[in-house]
């Protein structure tokens, strides 16, 4: 990449299968880390708007347990 450019970033964003289909459900979506060691989550309402939140994989872990 030449001095000056900007790389732009794209994340493939999952949702829960449970939180339906329609884009008013309360949901989180994941994307994986692009180095494999943790995920990205945000609020699947505000999209491209959300704040992005880094956790690794054992605080998701703890997230997903805290949250059933």
């Amino acid at each position: 990449m030449a001095p000056g450019e900007v790389a732009e970033l794209r994340r493939a964003w999952r949702k829960s299968t449970r939180s339906g289909s329609d884009n008013n459900s309360d949901c989180v979506e994941l994307s994986t880390c692009g180095d494999g060691d943790g995920f990205h989550v945000r609020d699947s309402k505000l999209g491209d708007s959300s704040p992005v939140f880094d956790l690794a994989a054992t605080d998701l872990v703890s997230l997903l347990r805290a949250a059933r």
